[in-house]
């Protein structure tokens, strides 16, 4: 593009021709360092969009970030070709060189020698001898392949007898099925934390040469989400007899049966997870589906539970406080949203102060997370009660001073109505600030519910509850959920109920992915 503006250097003197490059090398530094700032804009921007993803307009944020990503990709492939178009890539400004992160140590390495195309010095003819090497690394992917396993079992009789002697069958994860335990796995973490719809998939299939339709991939997911039962009942049990829990839920399209339309299902989340107060035991999520979002439902999910539950205002919980067997631990998270969402339209001074108020118990939690419940209460009491106190005096303040039908004054107000929930947390080191724990549990939901309808039936949302369970809790250990599903479909069919705990999340021990090729 600079380029084209050029005088005809043969008609300009030596001084001339210096200072047209001077001015053509500065046009390009200040246009790929005005590219360079307006990348770390536009970053900055869709982090800033992402936190706000679980607010009242989460899918207007979506397409948002889904609009900036794309300008992101345009301006990024930009600055990649103005790169290479560079006369001199040692004259490039430091702000065109991206930071390059090592490749990985497991992946594997293929080792390619280049050796020069003489034996002997070009110049004089002497010997050569090896005086050290250049190594320079290039990412390649290998495309993910079928293969067929073909189970052959001799069939071997005695001379005496006759006796056919011959080994069992090996079990498959679905009785007489096609699909092996990672294919799967696959098709499962494809559609579910993926978010590839089975039609999709089997597009993609058919494009490798395997003719899967739809149908097929269909009969997998539902005879894989009963085999897996027993181990997700296992998850739930383990989330039910935590002493705390994370609760949330989330709409989901239906597919209403006769008529073709959708109705609103919902997908409630419970997570168990203490490795903020220092904890060790293993955390897990376990979720639940339900046609609609009565109390009861919850009621139903908590119906032996005892324990602080930490969620939100949601008046179908309200019940489960009124026994006192379970404790409501309100979300701080919730209530910073009332004023946030206000300060975004109408910025006031008081909107301002109630964000840097939260703000502060906020850094304590941050200096404060992983310590122990002791070392988190007695620092609670002493920085933040003291916080919480001068919080409830300014607000009452301030709400004499607004108007009651005001925005401000309905966000106070929902502070005041569960205050005593919003400061448990002090008084209590095991508890934490906010449900956020629950939130981002329910983000795969979010995403998947974007790109395809979410079930065709009731029974759909009951299996996608039962796969999202094992899929988070293996996020939660650290695995890679594909490698744990294959894990444990190679195992569960032949694995004694009564020890289906040993294939939970936090009691196995997975092989290297490239042990499974």
């Amino acid at each position: 593009m600079l380029a084209a503006s050029l005088p005809d250097l043969d008609a300009l003197d030596l001084d001339s021709v210096k200072a047209l490059l001077i001015d053509q090398h500065e046009k390009y530094t200040a246009a790929l360092t005005s590219r360079t700032s307006e990348i770390e804009r536009l970053v900055l921007l869709v982090e800033k969009l992402q936190r706000m993803l679980f607010g009242t307009k989460s899918e207007k944020v979506l397409r948002q970030i889904e609009q900036l990503e794309l300008q992101l990709e345009e301006l990024q492939a930009a600055n990649a070709i103005e790169e290479a178009k560079a006369v001199d890539p040692v004259e490039r400004p430091v702000a065109a060189k991206p930071f390059r992160r090592p490749l990985p140590d497991h992946l594997p390495r293929e080792i390619h020698t280049h050796l020069p195309s003489y034996n002997a010095c070009p110049d004089c003819g002497g010997k050569l001898r090896e005086l050290g090497e250049d190594v320079a690394e290039m990412l390649e992917r290998v495309r993910a392949c079928f293969k067929v396993i073909r189970h052959v079992r001799p069939k071997l009789s005695c001379n005496a007898c006759d006796k056919i002697v011959q080994a069992p069958a090996p079990s498959r994860p679905i009785d007489r099925g096609l699909a092996g335990p990672g294919l799967l796995a696959h098709v499962l973490v494809s559609k579910y934390a993926d978010h590839l719809p089975l039609y999709r998939q089997s597009e993609i299939y058919a494009r490798e040469g395997v003719d899967l339709d739809r149908s097929t991939l269909a009969g997998w997911v539902g005879a894989t989400s009963d085999l897996l039962t027993p181990l997700v009942d296992a998850v739930r049990d383990h989330v039910m007899s935590a002493s705390k829990l994370h609760a949330d839920d989330t709409p989901v399209p239906v597919l209403a049966p006769g008529n073709g339309r959708t109705k609103t299902g919902r997908l409630w989340t419970y997570v168990r997870d203490d490795r903020p107060s220092g904890d060790t035991t293993a955390p897990a999520v376990w979720f639940a589906y339900s046609p609609d979002r009565k109390g009861e439902n919850p009621q139903k999910h908590l119906k032996l539970y005892k324990g602080a539950l930490q969620a939100d205002a949601y008046a179908g919980f309200q019940h489960l406080y009124e026994g006192g067997t379970i404790i409501e631990v309100a979300c701080w998270a919730h209530t910073r949203r009332k004023f946030h969402e206000i300060h975004i339209a109408h910025p006031s001074p008081i909107t301002t102060e109630a964000i840097e108020r939260i703000a502060a118990l906020y850094a304590i939690e941050a200096e404060i997370r992983g310590s122990t419940p002791e070392i988190r209460k007695t620092i609670r009491q002493a920085r933040a009660q003291p916080l919480l106190d001068s919080m409830y005096t300014w607000l009452e303040t301030t709400l004499a001073k607004l108007s009651r039908k005001s925005e401000t004054a309905a966000a106070i107000r929902y502070a005041f109505s569960r205050w005593l929930a919003l400061t448990r947390y002090a008084g209590d080191g095991h508890l934490e600030i906010d449900n956020n724990t629950a939130e981002r549990a329910l983000r795969v939901v979010a995403l998947g519910r974007k790109n395809f309808l979410f079930a065709g039936s009731n029974a759909g949302g009951e299996r996608a509850a039962a796969i999202y369970s094992l899929l988070g809790s293996a996020k939660l250990n650290g695995l890679d959920p594909e490698l744990y599903l294959h894990h444990i479909l190679e195992r569960i069919a032949d694995h004694p109920i009564n020890k289906i705990g040993d294939l939970l999340p936090w009691n196995v021990s997975l092989p290297n992915q490239y042990d499974l090729a």
